[in-house]
């Protein structure tokens, strides 16, 4: 999509002490969540435990979190497909969900059901419609859907954290698209 990589997200089977026993220059930012920060060769990279999530309770975030050893699980999670493509360390592409696909086509689609992604986690609407500003994308149909479905779920999500994606929103190449998309949803 002719961007600049913005981040890197490594992932590994690996349990979050294993990576602090294998990379000693590290910051346990977020262990709950199979989080740690490795320092190496002075730049800091978060390194995440492949992870399942379940019980959102509060629309937002997941209650319970049980690591995993499988990729695929972990991918299962993601909110859009074009977020859910990984690489190896080999370099090779693992695209379970057809986000490249989804890229090519220039749409926004959910990893499985998209109602349940949204229920899971309400500010995923946000970011789609986001992503529609940013990128220039079209929401699915489904995704749409789900969206004006499930869009008053956004209540229980805090004001912060929807003025922050809102301001993302503002500042995309494609504003006028997104803001759009944001009514019309």
């Amino acid at each position: 999509i002719d961007r600049p990589i913005g981040d890197i997200d490594i992932a590994t089977s690996a349990l979050p002490e294993e990576v602090m026993a294998i990379f000693p220059r590290n910051v346990p930012v977020g262990l709950e969540h199979g989080t740690v920060i490795v320092v190496e060769n002075g730049e800091p990279y978060e390194v995440t435990t492949f992870r399942t999530e379940s019980e959102y309770e509060d629309f937002r975030r997941p209650s319970s979190v049980q690591f995993v050893r499988s990729l695929e699980e972990d991918l299962k999670r993601r909110d859009f497909t074009m977020n859910a493509i990984a690489m190896t360390e080999e370099g090779k592409m693992v695209d379970l969900f057809a986000g490249q696909e989804a890229i090519q086509q220039r749409e926004i689609v959910t990893v499985g059901n998209a109602a349940d992604r949204f229920q899971e986690d309400a500010l995923r609407m946000m970011r789609g419609i986001r992503f529609v500003s940013t990128l220039g994308f079209s929401l699915e149909m489904k995704t749409k859907q789900a969206i004006e479905t499930h869009g008053h779920l956004l209540e229980h999500i805090a004001i912060e954290r929807i003025t922050v994606e809102f301001e993302k929103l503002l500042t995309g190449t494609y504003c006028v698209k997104g803001l759009k998309e944001l009514v019309e949803t």
